[in-house]
């Protein structure tokens, strides 16, 4: 949402809070701008700080443009940096992709070359262990006029209504994916839109294991969202609390489809997480 769309939201509370708010948005948009405009990474080994929503990476590695079973996209956005694990991750899921004649992956946001805030699209990706993966299997042929890839659309899986998946463009193909990239070694968690997940629970057959680092969350309908562990290189990396034992297909699903619908906004953004000070010192770097 940008800030002329907050502006509105909360143009009957007083002027005061609406300026606070403004001055708010704009200090956290400055902060990652001086993150964005570094279009390198520090030297040395890869080593991940902090925490995935407010920390960094030294020594980042950058994912090959493209590769056997991959593409990726947004090439503008010079966020195809991440440790080196994740690196390897993406890409023995795109020849596993590849083996299984499943399509070509599309790959979206990884991090920035030192990771840190980004300017627009993520709180999270900020310490090299993130991914985005479009559910779109069958890329249209790249030309000279898409070579950044920018304006390429990621096709929802969900139907006109957004009450369930599109069973047109859901298929075997797509869930078999999900198994793969669960099941890669690091993998800590991966993001998807509540209705994938419910499809999931109700389809898949035989080992459902991988089912357990399957998470729903907001959005997440048209890509899902891979986060790795904290590698071992990495002793200043923070990680998340542990998922909860089980496959996920209990109450805590149904929760995301009875929920009361919220309509009062909340009245603050939520707070902007301290960096590391470690990261100021990577930032810093040649």
């Amino acid at each position: 949402m940008e800030i002329r769309d907050k502006i509105t939201t909360f143009e009957s509370r007083p002027k005061r809070l609406v300026i606070l708010m403004c001055l708010m948005l704009g200090s956290v948009a400055l902060h990652a701008s001086e993150w964005s405009r570094v279009d390198h990474p520090s030297e040395g080994s890869p080593r991940s700080v902090g925490e995935t929503n407010s920390g960094c990476i030294a020594g980042a590695q950058v994912l090959p443009l493209e590769g056997k079973g991959y593409v990726v996209m947004h090439i503008e956005r010079n966020r195809y940096w991440g440790h080196a694990d994740l690196v390897n991750a993406i890409q023995i899921l795109g020849q596993k992709v590849a083996q299984r004649n499943l399509g070509t992956l599309q790959i979206g946001d990884l991090g920035q070359p030192r990771g840190g805030p980004l300017p627009f699209g993520h709180r999270s990706h900020q310490s090299g262990l993130d991914v985005d993966i479009w559910f779109n299997l069958k890329p249209k042929l790249l030309t000279g006029a898409d070579e950044m890839r920018g304006n390429i659309p990621a096709p929802s899986m969900l139907n006109d209504s957004k009450t369930g998946l599109d069973q047109g463009k859901w298929t075997d193909n797509h869930a078999t994916l999900l198994e793969l990239a669960a099941n890669l070694p690091g993998v800590d968690r991966i993001f998807v839109n509540p209705h994938i997940k419910k499809e999931l629970c109700e389809s898949v057959t035989g080992n459902r294991d991988w089912l357990h680092v399957i998470r729903p969350w907001y959005n997440h309908d048209d890509h899902f969202h891979m986060r790795l562990s904290c590698p071992a290189d990495s002793p200043s990396c923070r990680g998340q609390e542990p998922i909860p034992a089980g496959e996920g297909c209990d109450a805590s699903l149904d929760w995301w489809f009875h929920q009361p619908t919220v309509t009062t906004p909340k009245p603050h953004p939520a707070p902007t997480p301290q960096l590391p000070t470690e990261c100021r010192d990577i930032l810093a770097e040649p």
